[in-house]
């Protein structure tokens, strides 16, 4: 079986980790490398031929790359200021685009996204891992069986602590450090929101219509740094981004979203995701679920983990995994994510998570700027451009 050729732009532990995974999957073959950091290309080649047959070639420059290599299909994993353009470059010259995750920096952006695939038809897929996952599929499957009865309201965040990795940024050359010096947004909304999105259907059927945001002042990081001499660098720096920034999202159906950005206080990692319906709801984090006519204690802990009495609702995938699915990136939803978009491409199927999709979901980072400066609604883009009303609902698998 010939094997799909594919290169990697940006030579992040992402890109590395996510070219490893579609190594595994032993459907394809890691043909180019490309970062503007010429190193970083260098380092993850040589990674990558450990994995595979052949040593990908090297480049710092993607229109170089996709000149001169053939490759069906890019995975791009470069910074959140770049990834959209080295995505429509690629759309350009008709290499399928798989492109993680991040924020947008404006509106335009996201319409010469959706733009570019309108014109030339090329594939798109938006890596957004959190929709392959165990419970965000179980609460998906939960509610299209009307386990919860009809949903009013979801809320979920991307709680990480990344002051070290943010005050790193200088060092390792990551681009979350100049981010956080000059914005104040929800910079990285996709991985509550785009489980959230799917299940309320959202560009298939409903929309989100306008957004408020809130947020905190800004003091943790810098008292993180000037509490670590290595990063004396830095003890000047005055940074925008809030310590807590939450944004309110309306829907055309009538639901309510809310999701929260907390990256710069001490914390575990967690998406705290909150699934709230008129018969029940799923409390992820607890893996708990508060059904109505079931509930008979009042003590939460009661119920923590009673969620696996619905396993019976968990698609196939992960029923039948193994330990080095779960080892492969993020306990195994990073592989799920990269084997239905190597299966898209081999079938030439519909993209589960398409680029409407990425437009939007992306959109609430510019919109939630221009929300705190103005300190009002803004109304969220269709870049559906109508076509919501008559697009059928797709689950990122099938059930």
């Amino acid at each position: 079986m010939e094997k799909i050729k594919i290169a990697i732009c940006g030579c992040g532990h992402r890109g590395v980790d996510l070219g490893k995974i579609a190594i595994m999957t032993k459907q394809v073959e890691i043909v180019a490398v490309c970062d503007p950091y010429f190193d970083k290309a260098e380092s993850a080649s040589i990674t990558l031929s450990k994995e595979q047959e052949i040593k990908p070639l090297c480049y710092d420059d993607h229109i170089k790359m996709l000149n001169e290599v053939k490759i069906a299909a890019i995975i791009v994993a470069c910074s959140w200021e770049t990834h959209i353009k080295v995505a429509i470059d690629s759309m350009e010259k008709g290499v399928i685009v798989g492109m993680e995750v991040g924020g947008a920096y404006s509106e335009q952006e996201c319409w010469d996204l959706v733009d570019t695939y309108e014109r030339t038809k090329t594939p798109f897929m938006f890596l957004e891992n959190v929709c392959f996952n165990k419970e965000e599929l179980l609460a998906t499957n939960l509610i299209r069986n009307g386990i919860l009865g009809e949903i009013v309201y979801c809320y979920g965040a991307y709680g990480h602590d990344l002051r070290e990795e943010i005050a790193s940024g200088n060092k390792k050359r990551h681009y979350r450090l100049k981010n956080y010096i000059e914005r104040n947004c929800e910079n990285y909304p996709t991985h509550e929101l785009g489980p959230i999105c799917k299940i309320l259907n959202i560009n298939r059927g409903n929309r989100l219509t306008r957004l408020i945001s809130n947020c905190s002042k800004a003091v943790g990081l810098k008292e993180y740094i000037n509490s670590n001499k290595e990063f004396n660098e830095l003890k000047d720096v005055e940074f925008k981004q809030a310590d807590i920034f939450s944004t309110s999202i309306n829907c055309e159906n009538g639901e309510l979203i809310e999701i929260k950005l907390d990256t710069c206080t001490p914390r575990i990692s967690g998406r705290d995701e909150v699934y709230v319906g008129s018969k029940g709801r799923y409390v992820v984090n607890n893996k708990m679920l508060l059904l109505d006519g079931k509930i008979a204690s009042e003590d939460y802990k009661t119920y923590i983990d009673n969620d696996k009495e619905y396993y019976n609702y968990l698609p196939d995938i992960w029923k039948n995994t193994t330990e080095e699915i779960l080892k492969a990136g993020h306990g195994g939803m990073d592989y799920f994510e990269i084997l239905e978009f190597i299966r898209c491409i081999k079938t030439g199927d519909e993209m589960p998570i398409d680029v409407y999709d990425a437009a939007t979901w992306m959109s609430i980072s510019y919109l939630s700027e221009i929300s705190i400066k103005e300190g009002r609604f803004v109304d969220i883009p269709d870049f559906t451009r109508g076509k919501y009303k008559n697009r059928q609902p797709k689950d990122v698998v099938k059930f």
